[in-house]
């Protein structure tokens, strides 16, 4: 059954991700959690698959402009996809009571906060990286990629138990490890592509536990195809700071009201 409510937000989000690159998990989790009432692990379930669909048509338009970087992506891979199996296998074997619902929707508020954070942090981050890549070139080459693997693992946790970071802290991620050689648009489009096979990954384990309701991802796709599509063919053309900083406090905003919420205000 259509929910034009649902559409909108599956659009709004889409457009969101491809624009920036991020906010699927990010803001689409909170928006189901808190708008639409929707169950913890199944709201989780079925946005990992609503992003990773989403994301492929965005990252179609991107890579038709050849700006992604499959070398960086295979790096987080290395990292992310072992790091999603284990944490699934996790979620399998641990008891859902309504503590552990209590704990994922905490979990989820930190998230979004820690997500809104990095963002706003974008800036400096990407200052930081420049300077010790210029500075001590040598030393920055030699960590540059056990550090990527390591940033993989930890966004393959993150996403596989809340859905949240596969764009927004990668990106975040991304800029300070590789502050010359992604160019935003590049950084966008490669942060993406990271993602599907990641949410993926964590999607299929969370389908075979049960927690993907897929008259809501039918919704939330119809309304997020074709916006994720006007998103990416504007990405390359709108100032991404602007952007960015925006939806830092909007997701700021969104995991305030989630932490409050959890705490009983």
């Amino acid at each position: 059954m259509l929910d034009p409510t649902l559409i909108a937000a599956g659009a709004l989000t889409g457009f969101v991700v491809g624009l920036t690159g991020v906010g699927g998990g990010a803001l689409m989790t909170p928006i189901l959690l808190l708008f639409f009432g929707v169950n913890p692990f199944t709201a989780v379930g079925t946005d990992l698959w609503f992003s990773a669909l989403t994301k492929l048509f965005a990252s179609r338009a991107h890579h038709a402009h050849g700006l992604i970087d499959w070398g960086v992506a295979r790096r987080l891979w290395m990292g992310s996809l072992p790091a999603a199996g284990l944490t699934l296998l996790a979620i399998h074997y641990a008891p859902i009571t309504a503590a552990t619902v209590a704990f994922l929707k905490g979990v989820i508020a930190v998230a979004v906060l820690v997500t809104a954070v990095g963002l706003l942090l974008h800036k400096p981050l990407h200052a930081l990286g420049q300077k010790w890549r210029t500075q001590k070139a040598h030393r920055f080459k030699t960590v540059q990629m056990p550090l990527t693997v390591a940033a993989g693992a930890l966004l393959g946790v993150l996403v596989t138990l809340t859905s949240v970071g596969a764009g927004a802290l990668g990106a975040v991620l991304l800029t300070y490890l590789y502050p010359f050689r992604l160019t935003p648009p590049r950084l966008i489009a490669t942060d993406i592509v990271h993602a599907i096979p990641l949410t993926v990954c964590a999607g299929v384990g969370h389908l075979a536990i049960g927690n993907v309701d897929f008259t809501l991802l039918g919704n939330l796709l119809i309304g997020s195809i074709p916006a994720v599509l006007a998103g990416a063919m504007l990405s390359v053309r709108l100032p991404h700071t602007f952007l960015r900083t925006a939806l830092a406090l909007v997701l700021f905003l969104i995991g305030l009201k989630m932490a409050l919420a959890c705490c009983g205000f």
